[in-house]
């Protein structure tokens, strides 16, 4: 198990720009950025023993920070929080207080706001090597930033075993009362040879979706996916009975009991023989097949378009702010946050 860390001579805000390196004896090798905690390239063998790198991004660092990529955003790899996808009107009321938040994505909040965890420098922590490659960063968010209430204090841990699992593990406080649903925003792609997720098969444990108004926030209300292309349970491919002009863009309620880790998850690529499984703890999974990706010059020259990706964002429900029956999203000082999810690559 190897760790090693180096400077892409960038800096964003007088912060230097590192980028960690994580390999186990496999040949499994993960680049990690400290901007955003970037999940830059996830490179495994595939079951014809070729080298294959399973997320979208950059070559190298300058492209996440390219005035074309960031506007059409797609957050590539990034740690999402404050708070991950949609919160209405971006409004929120604690203990009779109200907050307003930016309105990035039309009238609501988007993933945090106009500048959320994904575009700032982490401090790493801690690197290990034994027993499995490790890397810790660490962002303190202050009161105000975003709009958001409180000083918060984030911690996140990427580990790489030698099961080929790479688990996230989250930890957070806070000293006053303030919303948090954190995310990580990988783009995967399991095929060795095309750029299209259509014929991927894609299995998830929800019996339930939640309903969206017109810019995809959650409105609280839960809808069985009992005979409707959003049953994923038995697994198919992604483009079996899909929107065609949509795909996929809906959170799903898995079938679990609430703070265990189990498996959310499996999506799987003939063309490579490889697996994807998703385990976590958190209670829904948001499930996107890129419909709104226009990049060029990504990895290796190639252009990123629609369904060229699908991302597995396991969170607390969207909007849960605005939604008393949801389980709080609320973390009070005393408490500590903790979120864990694994990717699980296996052929």
């Amino acid at each position: 198990m190897k760790a090693n860390q180096i400077s892409t001579g960038k800096f964003v805000n007088d912060k230097e720009v590192i980028a960690v390196e994580l390999s186990n004896t496999k040949g499994t090798y993960v680049k990690i950025f400290n901007y955003g905690t970037i999940i830059n390239k996830f490179v495994v063998k595939n079951a014809k023993g070729e080298d294959q790198d399973i997320v979208l991004g950059f070559d190298d660092f300058d492209g996440y920070i390219s005035k074309e990529y960031l506007s059409n955003y797609p957050y590539f790899g990034s740690i999402v929080g404050r708070y991950a996808n949609r919160i209405k009107g971006g409004e929120f009321t604690i203990d009779g207080t109200s907050y307003q938040l930016p309105k990035n994505n039309g009238d609501d909040c988007l993933h945090g706001g106009l500048q959320g965890f994904d575009q700032k420098v982490w401090d790493i922590v801690e690197l290990t090597e034994s027993p499995n490659a490790s890397v810790t960063f660490h962002y303190y968010s202050f009161d105000g930033e975003e709009g958001f209430p409180g000083d918060l204090a984030v911690q996140l841990q990427f580990t790489l075993t030698e099961n080929d699992e790479l688990i996230l593990t989250y930890q957070a406080d806070t000293d006053e009362a303030t919303p948090i649903n954190l995310t990580h925003h990988s783009y995967f792609n399991l095929a060795a040879n095309t750029n299209d997720i259509r014929s991927h098969v894609h299995q998830m444990n929800a019996s339930n979706w939640l309903e969206q108004d017109d810019n995809y926030v959650v409105t609280g209300k839960l809808i069985p996916v009992d005979g409707t292309h959003h049953d994923f349970r038995k697994g198919k491919t992604f483009a079996e009975g899909w929107d065609e002009e949509n795909g996929y863009d809906q959170t799903y309620v898995l079938d679990k009991t609430y703070g265990e880790l189990t498996l959310a998850s499996k999506t799987s690529s003939v063309d490579s023989g490889l697996t994807l499984s998703i385990y976590t703890t958190e209670p829904v999974a948001h499930l996107y097949t890129a419909k709104y990706t226009d990049v060029k010059n990504g990895k290796n020259g190639k252009s990123y378009d629609k369904f060229s990706a699908f991302c597995v964002e396991t969170q607390h429900a969207p909007n849960s702010l605005n939604i008393p029956a949801f389980p709080s999203t609320i973390l009070q000082p005393g408490e500590v946050y903790h979120q864990t999810t694994i990717y699980k690559v296996s052929k």
